[in-house]
C-alpha cells in the first residue's frame, strides 16, 4: 500500500509542475483533464502526508522516553499514546481512500419504477415511490426529468422512467435498486384486510456516447401518435418515437415531447443507459463467487426494503434497519436510510480489499 502510495505522491507533484506550466494553458481540455486528476490525488497526499508526520512525531516521543527525567518520560508516553491514536485512525482513512472508487458515482442515472405484484395498488405504490425520489431530489437540489410514464384508470403508474441530473446522483441512488414492497389496506380495497404488493426500481447511470457505441444500422426507429390515458389523442402528429436496439432486442419509447427530435434524442438517452447496464451485468456475471455471496448485489430481484402502513415501519432488509418514520420516509427524507446503506456496502469493498490488498490497490 506505501509503495503505491509514494507513486501517487510521485505523480501529484508531476501534476503541480505541469500545472504551473504556463503552456498549459493553451488547451483548455488538456488542463482541465490535468486538474481533474490532481483534485482527485490531493485528499490521498494529504492524508499520505498527514501519516508520515505522525510516524516521524512517534520516533521522536520514543527516543525521549530514554531520557532520566522521569517528568519528561511521563510527558512523552502521553504523546505516544496521543499519536498512536491517530496513526492508526490515519491508517484506516488511507484505506478507505484507496477503495477502488466507481466509475459511475458521477453520473446522472435513469430512475425505472415497474408496478409488480398487487395490481392497482402496486401502481398506486409505483406512483407514491415516484413522489417519494422526486421529493428527495427536490432536496438535494437536482434535477428531475419524466422519459415516458404509463398510467391506469385510478391515477397509479404501470411504469414510469425518468432522468435525474445533479452532482454525484448515481453515488446516492445506485443501491436503491431491487423491490420495495407494501403492506397495508389498498386504495381499491374495502374489506380491511392488509394486502402485500411490490414495485421494482431500477437505477441506472445514464451512458455517455463514448461509454457505448450505438451503430445506427442496429436501430430500428418508428414514429406514432402520442396518446394519453384510456388510448386519447395527444398529439395528431408523428411526434412519438420507439427505438429497437436489433442485436440485443431492447425497445424504448418516448412520446413526452412535441417534438420527433426531442423524443429521439430523450429515448436514446434511455438506450444508452440499459446498454451500459447489460453490459457491466455481464461483466459482474463473471465475477468470483466471493464477490457474488456479499449480502445486497444490486440485483433489481432482490428484495430490498418493506413500507408497512399499519406500523408506520419501513425496514431495509439488506441492513437490519427499520424505522417508525413512514410518511417522513415517503416525503423524501431518505438520507438516514441512504448514508447507513452506502456506508455498509463501503465497508465490504473494504472488506475485500483487505483479504485481497495487492489486487485492489493496484485497481485503486
Amino acid at each position: 500500500m506505501f509503495a503505491k502510495l509514494k507513486s501517487l505522491e510521485q505523480r501529484y507533484e508531476d501534476l503541480m509542475r505541469e500545472l504551473s506550466d504556463p503552456s498549459a494553458l493553451g488547451d483548455q481540455q488538456k488542463f482541465q483533464k490535468l486538474a481533474k486528476e490532481h483534485s482527485t490525488l490531493q485528499p490521498v497526499v494529504e492524508k499520505y502526508r498527514e501519516f508520515r508526520d505522525i510516524e516521524e512525531k512517534l520516533k521522536g516521543a520514543q527516543q525521549l522516553l530514554k531520557e532520566s527525567d522521569p517528568e519528561m518520560r511521563a510527558l512523552a508516553q502521553e504523546e505516544i499514546t496521543s499519536l498512536q491514536g491517530r496513526h492508526v485512525s490515519c491508517n484506516e482513512d488511507l484505506k478507505h481512500l484507496l477503495t477502488p472508487k466507481d466509475p459511475n458515482d458521477e453520473k446522472n442515472v435513469l430512475l425505472e419504477i415497474r408496478a409488480g405484484t398487487g395490481g392497482d395498488e402496486a401502481a398506486l405504490f409505483a406512483q407514491e415511490i415516484f413522489r417519494m425520489y422526486c421529493r428527495y431530489a427536490e432536496r438535494k437540489g437536482w434535477k428531475v426529468e419524466t422519459i415516458s410514464a404509463s398510467t391506469t384508470g385510478i391515477g397509479g403508474f404501470k411504469e414510469v422512467i425518468s432522468m435525474i441530473e445533479g452532482g454525484k446522483v448515481y453515488s446516492r441512488l445506485k443501491y436503491e435498486s431491487g423491490v420495495h414492497r407494501v403492506q397495508r389496506v389498498p386504495v381499491t380495497e374495502a374489506s380491511g384486510r392488509i394486502h402485500t404488493s411490490a414495485v421494482t426500481v431500477a437505477i441506472l447511470p445514464e451512458a455517455d456516447e463514448v461509454d457505448v457505441q450505438i451503430d445506427a444500422k442496429d436501430l430500428r426507429i418508428d414514429t406514432f401518435c402520442s396518446s394519453g390515458p384510456g388510448g386519447q389523442s395527444v398529439n395528431t402528429t408523428y411526434s412519438a418515437v420507439r427505438i429497437t436496439h436489433i442485436p440485443t432486442d431492447i425497445v424504448v419509447q418516448c412520446q413526452d415531447e412535441r417534438s420527433w427530435q426531442k423524443n429521439k434524442a430523450k429515448a436514446m438517452r434511455v438506450l444508452r443507459s440499459r446498454l451500459l447496464e447489460l453490459a457491466e451485468a455481464e461483466q459482474r456475471a463473471e465475477i468470483a463467487d466471493n464477490r457474488r455471496k456479499q449480502v445486497g448485489t444490486g440485483d433489481r430481484s432482490e428484495k430490498i426494503r418493506t413500507y408497512n402502513f399499519p406500523q408506520s415501519r419501513v425496514t431495509d432488509h439488506r441492513i437490519g434497519l427499520t424505522v417508525h418514520r413512514l410518511q417522513d420516509i415517503l416525503d423524501g427524507n431518505l438520507d438516514e436510510f441512504l448514508d447507513t446503506v452506502v456506508t455498509h456496502f463501503e465497508t465490504e469493498k473494504l472488506k475485500a480489499q483487505t483479504a485481497t490488498p495487492d489486487t485492489a490497490v493496484a485497481s485503486s
